[in-house]
């Protein structure tokens, strides 16, 4: 019967997958714009307000410089910057931080705030989405970080792509850190659904909700995995932070 579970679990995970996001209409958009579409409303987002989500460190960021300490990383690669506020506690915690995030003024103010705070030196940060090749040789850093940048409006396919290109930018033994919101935060299947385990929520955002399916699929091509579940905000949001390991 266990075994017998598994396969359904298998099967209703490919079904979700297979979702055709990118056919389907929507008045005289796809599914697929509308997902592309996301970019400029970050921008303007972030355009409305300097410091959205707070000038605090977030949980993940303080327990991944953590691990970051213990294990002697010193090169982060930082996707979804976003304005700056992980980024920024990663420099003063004395790591070098190479931050992308996808919109134009995200970059320009994580600079600003890097000087700022007397970091600038440690912080490079550009402009890439990251639905396209990572801008960087083979094994480069040695650990990479994203805090709610792989549960955005990115399909199954394109997470597969990212997860792939991170870990052939990790040195030999580095660590992918990642938080994503999960299937059993409130705002799971509310609002409209964008197809897989997309909807989009208040406020005009997409959310891609996480199952533990999805986190063990993802894992798949790295040595181990560790998951830990947690809150933030309000509502509050609920997240998985995966801590993935590259073969030494």
């Amino acid at each position: 019967m266990q075994v017998e579970r598994e396969v359904n679990r298998k099967e209703v995970y490919e079904m979700k997958k297979e979702t055709t996001t990118g056919r389907e209409k929507v008045g005289n958009c796809t599914e697929k714009e509308i997902l592309n579409g996301q970019q400029p409303h970050w921008e303007k987002v972030f355009s409305n307000t300097c410091s959205r989500f707070g000038d605090e460190p977030s949980y993940p960021a303080r327990e991944a410089a953590a691990i970051f300490e213990k294990e002697g990383k010193k090169e982060i690669l930082e996707l979804g910057g976003g304005q700056g506020r992980d980024t920024c506690f990663f420099a003063i915690r004395g790591f070098s931080v190479h931050s992308l995030d996808y919109t134009e003024s995200g970059p320009k103010e994580i600079k600003e705030k890097a000087e700022k705070a007397g970091v600038g030196k440690y912080v490079t940060a550009l402009r890439h989405d990251v639905r396209n090749p990572l801008p960087f040789e083979a094994e480069t850093f040695d650990a990479c970080y994203s805090h709610m940048l792989y549960c955005m409006a990115l399909t199954t396919d394109e997470l597969e792509f990212l997860c792939k290109e991170i870990k052939r930018v990790l040195k030999p033994g580095g660590v992918n850190i990642y938080t994503a919101r999960h299937t059993g935060d409130a705002h799971y299947g509310t609002g409209t659904h964008r197809g897989e385990d997309m909807y989009e929520i208040t406020g005009g955002f997409i959310v891609h909700f996480f199952s533990k399916e999805m986190v063990e699929h993802l894992a798949k091509e790295y040595r181990s995995y560790e998951v830990e579940e947690f809150e933030e905000g309000e509502l509050p949001r609920k997240l998985y932070m995966v801590t993935m390991r590259k073969s030494e």
